[in-house]
Parts: C-alpha cells; sequence; structure tokens
C-alpha cells in the first residue's frame, strides 16, 4: 500500500521527467548547428551597439550639443518615429536612444529563425520524427529550442552590458537586459506560432509580422508624444500604443536614465504567458501536424506547373514584402524634411549623412541613405527566395516534382524568377512610397532605387551559386548579406577606408538621387550576377539532388 501510494504521489513528477528527456542532448545538437549562426548574430547586434557611443561623441561632442539633439526630438515626430524618444542627453541615453530598437529588432528575429529552425523547420523536413523514435520527449524540441534563444539572448545581454560599461554600468545592464528580453518574447512568440501552422517559412513570416506590427505600435505612438530629459520622470514619450509593443518596453526601460527595472517584470509575464501557451499546444498534436493544416489539392489547372508552383509556395511572402516596401518608403520620405530639421546646422551629422548620401545636398543625402538602407533590406528578401530551393530540396519536396517532367533548371527557373523579379518589384514600390512620402521627385527617386537592383540581384547570384555547387554551405549567403548591412551600418560612421566599403556590392553604386548617374559599376555588378546564376545552375545540373 505504502509503495502505491509513493508511486501515485511521484507519477506526476516522472510524467514531466519523461516529457523532457533528452533535452539536454537537443540543445547541445543545436548549439551545434547553430555555431556560426547565432555567434555571428550576437556579433552583427554588439557591433551595432558598441559602434553608437564612439559616433555620438565625434558628432555631439559637447554636453550642450547633446542637449540641443535631445531638446529637438521633442518637436521632431518623425526621428521620434524612427528611433523613438530621448530620455536622457549623455552618451550613453544617446546611445539607448539611437539603436535601443533596431538592437531589439535584431534580437528578436534572431530568437524566432533559431526557434522554428529547432521546432517546425525539424519537423517539416521529418528529422524530428526520427529524433522522436528514440527515448525523446513530446516537449524536448521545444523546451531546447527555446533555451537555444535564452543562450543567445543571454549572450547577447552579457557582451552588450560589458561593453557599454563605460558609460553606466546600470545602464549598461537595463539596455541588455531589455534586448535580451525582446528577443526572448518573440522566441516564445515563434514558438506558440510554430505550433499553429505546418509549414516553417508561414511561421516565420507570421512571427516576423507580428514584429512588424509592434515596430509599428511603438513608432504610431512615439511619433504622437514628445520626448526629452525633461520628461524622462513624468511619462514622456509613452502612450497607450507604446505600452502596446514590446518594443515600447524596451525603450521605456529607459536605460541610462533612471532606469525602471520594474518594465523588465512585463517581458517576464509576456515570456512566461507564451511559453506556457506554447506548451500546452506542443502537448495537443502529433509530430508533423498543426492547428492550421494546409489545405491539400491537385497539382492541377494553375498549379500544373513548376512556375505555377513555385508561385504558390511563395506569393505569400512577395506578398507581405512588397506591402512593408510600400509603407516603409512612405514613412521614410515622410521624414526627409524632420532629418533636414534635426540636422540643422551640425556640420559633423551633415558630413555623416552626406557620406552614407554621398552629396553635397542634405535631402538628396538622405533620400539617398534612405534608398540604400531599403536596397539593403531588400537584398535579405532575395536570399531568402533563393534559399526556398535549398529548402525545397532538403526537404525532399523537389524530388516529386523532379521525378515529373520537369527539368532541373525549369523548376529552378520558377523560384528565381521570383526572387529576383520579387526583388525589383519591392523596390519599385519602395521608391513609389518614397515619393508618395516625400511629396515630389518622383522619377529621380524611383531610378535611385532600380539602380539599387544591381547590387540586390549580385547578392541573389551568390545565393544561386552556393546552392547549386556547394549546397551544404548555401546558408553561408546569409553572412553574406549580414557583411553589406554591417558595412553599411557602421561604415559611414567609423569612416571606413574605401577598400572595405568596396567588400559590400552597395558600395560600388552611384549615390543616387542628387548625384550622377555611373552606368560602368552598375552594368559590371549586373554581369557579374549573370555569371553566379550561370555557374550556380550549371552546378546544380551537374550534381545529386538532395546530395
Amino acid at each position: 500500500m505504502t509503495a502505491a501510494v509513493a508511486d501515485t504521489r511521484f507519477a506526476p513528477r516522472a510524467a514531466g521527467a519523461r516529457q523532457l528527456a533528452g533535452t539536454g542532448t537537443l540543445l547541445r545538437l543545436a548549439l551545434r548547428r547553430d555555431r556560426v549562426m547565432i555567434p555571428v548574430w550576437v556579433a552583427v547586434i554588439l557591433m551595432m551597439v558598441l559602434s553608437m557611443p564612439g559616433s555620438l561623441k565625434s558628432v555631439y561632442s559637447t554636453a550642450a550639443e547633446r542637449a540641443d539633439l535631445a531638446q529637438s526630438m521633442a518637436t521632431n515626430s518623425s526621428m521620434r518615429a524612427l528611433y523613438g524618444p530621448v530620455f536622457a542627453d549623455s552618451i550613453g541615453g544617446l546611445t539607448a536612444w539611437r539603436i535601443g530598437v533596431y538592437g531589439g529588432l535584431f534580437a528578436a528575429v534572431m530568437s524566432l529563425l533559431i526557434v522554428v529552425r529547432h521546432t517546425r523547420d525539424e519537423e517539416e523536413s521529418g528529422r524530428q520524427e526520427l529524433v522522436s523514435s528514440a527515448m525523446v520527449g513530446r516537449r524536448a524540441p521545444l523546451t531546447a529550442a527555446l533555451l537555444a534563444a535564452l543562450v543567445a539572448n543571454a549572450a547577447t545581454a552579457l557582451l552588450v552590458a560589458g561593453g557599454l560599461a563605460s558609460q553606466g554600468g546600470g545602464g549598461a545592464l537595463a539596455l541588455g537586459l531589455a534586448i535580451a528580453a525582446t528577443g526572448m518574447v518573440f522566441a516564445t512568440m515563434a514558438a506558440i506560432v510554430a505550433q499553429l501552422t505546418e509549414s516553417a517559412r508561414l511561421a516565420k513570416g507570421l512571427t516576423s509580422a507580428v514584429l512588424g506590427l509592434a515596430f509599428v505600435l511603438r513608432a504610431a505612438g512615439d511619433s504622437g508624444t514628445g520626448g526629452s530629459p525633461q520628461a524622462s520622470g513624468s511619462g514622456g514619450g509613452s502612450s497607450v500604443l507604446t505600452w502596446l509593443s514590446p518594443l515600447g518596453w524596451l525603450e521605456n526601460t529607459r536605460a541610462f536614465a533612471d532606469e525602471r527595472w520594474w518594465v523588465l517584470l512585463l517581458f517576464v509575464a509576456g515570456v512566461a504567458a507564451q511559453g506556457a501557451a506554447a506548451y500546452e499546444l506542443a502537448g495537443r498534436r502529433d509530430i508533423g501536424m498543426s492547428f492550421l493544416p494546409s489545405r491539400p489539392g491537385p497539382a492541377s489547372g494553375r498549379l500544373g506547373t513548376a512556375g505555377a508552383l513555385a508561385w504558390r509556395l511563395q506569393r505569400g511572402s512577395v506578398f507581405g514584402w512588397s506591402a512593408g516596401f510600400l509603407v516603409a518608403g512612405i514613412a521614410f520620405g515622410g521624414m526627409t524634411q524632420g532629418a533636414t530639421d534635426l540636422v540643422g546646422d551640425n556640420r559633423k551629422t551633415r558630413d555623416i549623412i552626406e557620406r552614407m548620401g554621398g552629396q553635397s545636398g542634405v535631402t538628396d543625402a538622405f533620400l539617398a541613405t534612405m534608398v540604400g538602407m531599403l536596397g539593403m533590406v531588400a537584398a535579405l528578401y532575395i536570399v531568402s527566395s533563393v534559399l526556398r530551393l535549398s529548402g525545397e530540396e532538403t526537404s525532399q519536396r523537389a524530388e516529386p516534382v523532379l521525378a515529373a517532367a520537369v527539368g532541373r533548371l525549369r523548376w529552378a527557373a520558377g523560384h528565381l524568377a521570383i526572387a529576383f523579379g520579387g526583388a525589383a518589384l519591392i523596390m519599385v514600390l519602395g521608391g513609389l512610397g518614397l515619393g508618395i512620402g516625400y511629396g515630389k521627385n518622383f522619377g529621380p527617386v524611383l531610378g535611385a532605387c532600380l539602380t539599387q537592383l544591381a547590387a540586390i540581384w549580385v547578392i541573389g547570384g551568390l545565393a544561386v551559386l552556393l546552392f547549386g555547387v556547394f549546397p551544404r554551405a548555401a546558408v553561408a549567403a546569409w553572412a553574406v548579406v549580414g557583411i553589406a548591412l554591417l558595412i553599411g551600418w557602421i561604415g559611414p560612421a567609423f569612416e571606413l577606408p574605401q577598400p572595405v566599403m568596396n567588400l559590400s556590392p552597395f558600395g560600388h553604386l552611384p549615390k543616387l538621387p542628387g548625384g550622377e548617374m555611373a552606368w560602368t559599376p552598375v552594368l559590371t555588378l549586373l554581369a557579374i550576377a549573370v555569371v553566379f546564376v550561370a555557374a550556380g545552375l550549371t552546378g546544380l545540373r551537374r550534381r545529386d539532388v538532395s546530395n
């Protein structure tokens, strides 16, 4: 009787342990698979953050200049929408203002990619079914994925706090924790979405859409309220919309400005609630299944060709990126006059914007900078779209298509048409948005956006080359995009030498609008893109599929 009572008493605990069996092994496997991706993401976030203090010191060298900058933000709604309000005019406070939200964005993207990769992506490829046939608990994969995201965000928090400690230990710790906590909020959000959807790509897209909504809510809230150092103790810069966004929580931690440590409890509550929901959903479905299954159907009619199938698989991504670029273009165009007012008579700020834009006119330089930013972000789209080929191959969905009367080049051509054509479409929409937001210069701005396609297509061509010739290294295309983004982000502020700037294909483009069109580098980049694509397709024809 006693033994039976003891068994009953400890049965729930034993059942819970079985649910998590194998978590440690799966965590080690996840960290091993991400041994390149996680350090790269953490390094990018760290370099973004640590580049700011030196840049700010060089531009705003005196306390009076920094105070003027902080005060000007109270009346500049466009810049508040872009970066948020300033709560302190110290170097640390301005660093938190300038980079805090974007550090949180990068941490969120890193986290959602980690979680989806080790949950839904594993199930979609069939690897999770093989792993679960061993002694692995039902919730072990989800736990391992969240722990991998926690390791990445913890490393980010420690490095950011250590790197900014000279500006103030408390503020550095608050900023590091807020960035990492934002990452964990979207890690648990991705864990929920991964249970609802049947596709890893859809899980990433939906979670990214939530992240975009969070940014829009924060921007809308910040643009409508003033923020200054004097208002930091009275709720300045915070509205209901701001508080609805985790990115708003990040800025309201107020690093380096009488830190609000209690705001971190919002992150804890959000992570706990979403994590509990994800665990509950994970326990209620079978491996490979989802609560929102995709609709099956015969491959006939509009799905009767490889190109039509590629469009069906990627149309959601194209629509999402198109809408995002149009909205971003309108927002950036509307900020143009505000950026000119913000620069004012500050010669150093004007110099940096002119180095990024390449022109003497601040308005043209700002527009050129925004065009360059859209181009670099569009490179993310084209790499993602090209690597859909790799996903189709590794998940073995390509084999049934190629087993029919469909050649490899025809199969690849459908996806590549969407990748390269989609990049052109979103840049056109981004240019139209800039023109609408600014209210003029439609032609020059649209032409500037189209010029960016030469560099975008080079990166897309390199992704095709890696996929066709070195399929296991295809993911390295993300590193290429990361390097281009990093050079474009910190290069002008650090005044990096031109040979370093030229490592990015964007460094060879003419700075438009406002400058002179240089056809030689544009045509050269287009030729390089063609060579990369041709070499990649040649490699695809000669190698084994799924090898």
